[in-house]
């Protein structure tokens, strides 16, 4: 359920309200902005707590970004969630940023440091006059204006952080700094994300982890993606798909494996189910199909 200007999605998650939510990208031409809309309206009657619009590199995308979170909030019932990251700016832009999502009637936040230039695995390299990291980040939206903050969470440990349990303390700074939820990075296996949830229940924090879900459609494309976040593609997930030649077989197997994982999650205590859409709703109508998930 949308959130208006009522509830934040904290609040939603703490009071137990199962939520369902969507990721979706700044197109980069007219094709492909009417495709994002055509996912939006298509899955808007499922009534997603919020969309989230992410937030290219160094704010390649930022101007974009602002524009489709502030036309969400103006046209649609559905709560937008901007991301913004530390990436390419200083302090001063970053207030200038978040002045304009207010404007834009945009009040929630995904609050990322973000990654290099050169990929997430690369060194990090603060930007002059800049933030070093998200809990940074937390705690200026949280300073300024009436924001309400999400964050991200790595089921199997930041490419860059020493250990899980390392970043565990990272997430649990973040709720510390005032985050009021998080949302993981793509995986496919529901033990790293109980696992993450234990280590972070440990150290005394209940900030609510929503899980994210992207179905193996290419696992050849997954698997890049999976290297460069850190997220491994168990080998049982790659035979079953692999077992068929037919690229329809192919989709239906990785719907049913992205299925499977959501039910674990769900049955497990999961608060909700984070989608990354890529800007397309087929794929996840198909598993709300399996997940019998209605309007």
């Amino acid at each position: 359920m949308a959130t208006g200007r009522g509830r934040s999605i904290g609040e939603l998650l703490r009071d137990g309200e199962r939520s369902i939510s969507f990721e979706f990208f700044p197109p980069r031409d007219e094709a492909g902005t009417e495709r994002l809309w055509r996912a939006i309206q298509a899955l808007e009657p499922y009534r997603p707590t919020f969309v989230s619009v992410t937030y290219g590199a160094g704010g390649a995308t930022r101007d974009t970004t602002v524009e489709i979170t502030g036309r969400i909030a103006r046209e649609t019932s559905l709560t937008p969630v901007a991301h913004l990251t530390c990436v390419g700016h200083t302090r001063d832009e970053l207030e200038s940023i978040l002045d304009t999502y207010a404007e834009a009637g945009v009040h929630h936040l995904m609050a990322l440091r973000g990654d290099p230039p050169d990929g997430p695995r690369a060194d990090w390299t603060p930007t002059e006059g800049g933030l070093d990291y998200a809990r940074d980040l937390v705690e200026l939206a949280r300073s300024r204006g009436d924001f309400r903050v999400g964050v991200a969470a790595f089921p199997e440990g930041h490419p860059n952080a020493a250990s899980r349990d390392a970043d565990a303390d990272v997430l649990v700074a973040k709720a510390e700094a005032g985050a009021e939820f998080a949302v993981t990075q793509m995986f496919f296996r529901a033990q790293d994300y109980f696992d993450l949830v234990d280590r972070v229940r440990a150290r005394g924090v209940d900030i609510p982890i929503l899980p994210g879900i992207m179905p193996i459609l290419n696992v050849a494309a997954i698997r890049r993606q999976g290297e460069l976040i850190g997220a491994e593609v168990p080998a049982d997930l790659v035979a079953r798909i692999a077992a068929h030649d037919d690229p329809a077989a192919v989709r239906a197997e990785g719907i049913a494996i992205a299925a499977e994982l959501c039910d674990e999650l769900l049955a497990g205590g999961a608060p909700g189910l984070h989608f990354y859409t890529l800007n397309f709703s087929r794929a996840t109508l198909e598993i709300f199909e399996r997940l019998q998930i209605t309007v």
